[in-house]
């Protein structure tokens, strides 16, 4: 993209932290003010920048928060590396999967207000779910059974509620169904309706059984659509985003911000090549820039649909650290942000990572020496599929988000580099 229609650089630093403090509780200061080394903090820097100049990476934007502070924040690389168009502090990112967590802050929303609880069964509110089953493995193939009991919205949080993305022992339902994989851009239906369509295709395993990631929260999406009477993407902006001043986060992008939306690349054994446009169905999920500018703009995904800024996505982690208020607005109670923080697996385990478990839409830390990275106790947080992550750190008071984006990606150390890099600039 021509410079010309790219703000510099300077200003737009500028603006940013002036919107920071005439709008924002949130202001950047001195790491050391927070505990943090800029010394040390220079080695996270040239090790993003290393990324770039390796080809491992187009570019990305890190973001630490101490304290409530901004200790950090770099853009580093570039938004589009064809046109050599400089990656900035506000550009836009596909964050897939950490939509999850605002899921499920909009259900707790609902509980908080009398209009469900989370133990209620999914089909009190979408009767659909009222008679669910089970593909279970045979000899040769596999047999469909009865749910032993009624999915609830506890098990779609927790993702306990045994659906997947289609790839189980009922695939051939799934597929022919054509409901695979996380990616829902390009559907021209509403939510509402591939949900109920879920309903009917059998489930990988009992509700309640094992940690099964897939479609569940996409399904408490539609549900906060029956209950609260709006849309999802009308709830969000007026329950979340307007509150938190996320005035970047959105389904689908507005015509006036599609040059900050970063290009996305993948991974490939000469380095990273650029994803084709609009993007093809890879696995579970797909390859590709998505239909997030041209698409029907018809289906909003609560599992993996919402674009956000670094800047918008650290708001919505600091409500979080802060007890479920950030911006003199209060979101949610302390008690249902403790709630939503602990483990809640119990004896189902996690089956990816050694000493975590699994809250309502976080992933949390049990046992820090079994994980065996640096970080505390209590911390949560996810990821999303084009390679960004988060987490929080109630502990050291510390926020982190980190966006880039390529899918898949192969042979890069950034997230284990990224958090030893971060944690080893605390000094105090």
């Amino acid at each position: 993209m021509p410079i010309f229609n790219r703000v510099n650089k300077t200003i737009i630093y500028g603006l940013f932290f002036l919107s920071i403090v005439f709008a924002q509780p949130l202001r950047q200061v001195q790491p050391e003010s927070v505990g943090m080394s800029s010394k040390r903090l220079e080695k996270l820097t040239e090790q993003m920048e290393s990324y770039v100049f390796n080809n491992q990476l187009s570019g990305g934007v890190t973001l630490v928060l101490r304290h409530g502070k901004i200790a950090y924040l770099d853009a580093f690389g570039y938004r589009d590396l064809e046109s050599k168009d400089k990656m900035e502090i506000d550009d836009i990112f596909r964050i897939a999967s950490q939509t999850k967590s605002i899921i499920s802050v909009g259900i707790m929303i609902l509980q908080e207000r009398g209009q469900l609880l989370i133990s209620d069964p999914v089909g009190q509110y979408i009767p659909e779910f009222n008679s669910t089953t089970v593909a279970v493995k045979t000899e040769d193939a596999y047999k469909i059974v009865p749910a032993n009991r009624k999915i609830t919205i506890r098990d779609l949080l927790t993702h306990t509620a045994g659906i997947g993305w289609g790839f189980g022992p009922g695939r051939d339902q799934w597929e022919k169904a054509d409901i695979m994989g996380w990616y829902f851009a390009h559907r021209d239906e509403p939510i509402q309706a591939t949900v109920k369509r879920f309903a009917s295709l059998p489930m990988d395993a009992q509700p309640g059984e094992r940690f099964v990631y897939g479609l569940s929260t996409d399904i408490l999406g539609a549900l906060i659509e029956v209950v609260s009477g709006l849309s999802l993407d009308h709830f969000l902006e007026t329950e979340i985003f307007k509150p938190l001043k996320m005035a970047d986060t959105h389904f689908y992008l507005p015509a006036n911000k599609h040059n900050r939306l970063a290009t996305v690349y993948s991974s490939t054994e000469n380095g990273i090549s650029l994803s084709p446009d609009p993007g093809q169905r890879n696995g579970a999920g797909m390859i590709g820039q998505g239909h997030y500018i041209n698409g029907p703009r018809k289906s909003f995904s609560g599992g993996a649909g919402l674009l956000s800024t670094a800047e918008d996505y650290a708001f919505f982690l600091q409500m979080m650290l802060n007890g479920g208020i950030f911006n003199r607005q209060r979101i949610l109670s302390r008690k249902s942000v403790e709630l939503m923080t602990v483990d809640h697996l119990g004896s189902v385990n996690f089956p990816w990572t050694n000493g975590m478990g699994f809250g309502l839409g976080f992933s949390i830390v049990k046992d820090l020496g079994k994980r065996g990275t640096l970080g505390s106790h209590g911390e949560f947080g996810w990821g999303g599929a084009y390679h960004s992550t988060y987490w929080v750190d109630p502990e050291e008071e510390l926020v982190v988000v980190y966006f880039t984006q390529i899918i898949p990606a192969k042979n890069i150390d950034d997230h284990d580099k990224l958090r030893t890099l971060i944690y080893q600039a605390i000094i105090d």
